[in-house]
């Protein structure tokens, strides 16, 4: 074999190894299947990190419960929850605020989001609550309709009307003609009922999920109006979410038997 020859014989060798090298480093790359880093998903796909979940301030107790679950399934994350209004959170959510997952108190605070194109896929509703009056311990104003609430003399908290709470509330006064002028509008339902708690307040309307949660620090009192102001919750992930599997496999949990049994238990209604 003269020279010529025995230097495009190396050429061909080295050509064929280059490819060789090329074929296997995209086998390596194709190979994995789940979410990696920023999704927060290992090679399997199983969430790893921190999940952030901005949900109304009446889900505190069945999340905060769910989100023990979800750390004891999957070993090595932490759910990071941020309760409270459902307005306050979309207006941080749409601020860029980061988030994987948003859990409203009204289908009107979760279109904010929406509508701000920062959803990933349609919100779904999961659960309903309806309104109930969170009496002082005992009941000593024997408060027992939604017209009591307007006797002279009683101190009643109600939730703003920004929130689904207080908008849920002004619905309800509205079908029975009454008018209601609170000593307070409070941000979110937890501190109308803290009012309560604390007797800074004689009653409050609230939803039934957070006069149980009270247990025996409030009194609760239902009234029929209540079934004029339902309240779907709907929940989704949302597009510029940090922990994109994190947050499927916590929306998962929400919607599964276990999930709603948590929720149920506390005092929502099916959808």
């Amino acid at each position: 074999m003269n020279r010529t020859s025995r230097r495009a014989l190396r050429r061909l060798l080295a050509g064929i190894g280059a490819a060789a090298v090329l074929l296997a480093a995209g086998a390596c790359s194709s190979g994995g299947t789940g979410d990696t880093g920023g999704s927060g998903g290992g090679a399997t796909g199983r969430p790893t990190g921190t999940v952030t979940v901005f949900a109304a301030a009446s889900l505190q107790e069945s999340f905060t419960t769910l989100g023990k679950t979800f750390e004891k399934r999957y070993p090595g994350t932490k759910v990071a929850f941020n309760f409270g209004g459902s307005d306050s959170l979309a207006a941080g959510i749409t601020g860029g605020a980061p988030a994987d997952v948003f859990a409203s108190a009204s289908p009107r605070t979760m279109k904010t989001v929406t509508d701000a194109g920062d959803a990933a896929g349609t919100p779904a509703t999961f659960v309903r609550n309806r309104l109930e009056i969170a009496a002082l311990q005992g009941n000593p104003d024997h408060i027992s309709s939604l017209k009591d609430l307007t006797r002279s003399g009683l101190k009643v908290v109600l939730c703003a009307e920004t929130v689904p709470c207080g908008a849920a509330t002004r619905t309800a006064l509205e079908a029975s003609g009454l008018k209601l002028t609170p000593v307070s509008y409070e941000q979110d339902v937890k501190s109308a009922l803290t009012k309560v708690e604390l007797k800074e307040a004689d009653a409050a309307v609230v939803y039934r999920t957070d006069v149980k949660a009270a247990g025996d620090k409030v009194e609760g009192v239902e009234f029929p109006e209540s079934a004029e102001a339902v309240n779907d919750y709907p929940i989704v992930r949302l597009k510029n979410a940090g922990n994109a599997s994190g947050a499927k496999a916590f929306l998962a949990l929400v919607n599964s038997a276990e999930g709603r049994k948590v929720l149920g238990a506390a005092g929502f209604l099916t959808p």
